[in-house]
């Protein structure tokens, strides 16, 4: 009769803890952040093909090029693994090289309005496309994986599954920021009164 109550007792006690639940939102955020890689890949794919295009044009800004090459070689040399996601100043590192490569890109794609034959190239017109969809599709992906790790972290943060990542060190994951927050919360000016 004792076996039976502890052995309903640990039953009890058991549906309650999440572990499963922690498994499930785990391999959810895995699969997103998976996701999101394979966007920053087909990015990083596709910056060679750009950077080649441009080239052709002669009188092309040669620093606008380099940093664009530098960044992407920036962001493909951080080893992403699991445990990244794990490892907040790695999320961050990793993040940040990113950040670096879309900013570069977005000053090539602004600088080349200045290139009306380069413009008018049907190829680079072509990636210019391919680009645009990939930063949406990393878009879509960050945010899926920001709602992973959302669903995650209020498991690991709630009473009582808290209990059960305490137990199996179940740490709430770090999410993506903004690089400049501070820079992105002013409100932009505007004067149309310069010429």
């Amino acid at each position: 009769m004792k076996r039976w109550f502890f052995m309903l007792m640990a039953a009890v006690l058991l549906t309650g803890c999440g572990y499963n639940d922690f498994q499930r939102l785990d391999e959810q955020t895995k699969s997103a952040w998976s996701e999101v890689l394979n966007q920053y890949q087909r990015r990083a794919d596709l910056v060679p093909n750009i950077v080649a295009t441009v080239k052709g044009e002669a009188a092309f800004e040669q620093d606008t090029l380099t940093k664009v090459i530098e960044a992407r070689s920036k962001a493909t040399s951080i080893q992403v693994t699991p445990e990244t996601l794990n490892d907040p100043a790695a999320f961050n590192k990793f993040q940040a090289a990113q950040g670096e490569l879309g900013s570069a890109l977005s000053r090539l794609m602004v600088v080349v309005e200045q290139y009306p034959n380069l413009k008018a190239n049907q190829g680079f017109s072509d990636l210019r496309v391919q680009l645009e969809g990939t930063e949406n599709r990393i878009t879509v992906a960050r945010n899926r994986y920001i709602q992973a790790v959302q669903a995650y972290n209020v498991l690991a943060r709630s009473f009582p599954s808290n209990l059960t990542a305490m137990v199996f060190s179940y740490a709430p994951k770090p999410n993506f920021a903004v690089q400049n927050e501070a820079a992105i919360s002013a409100p932009p000016v505007v004067d149309f009164n310069k010429k």
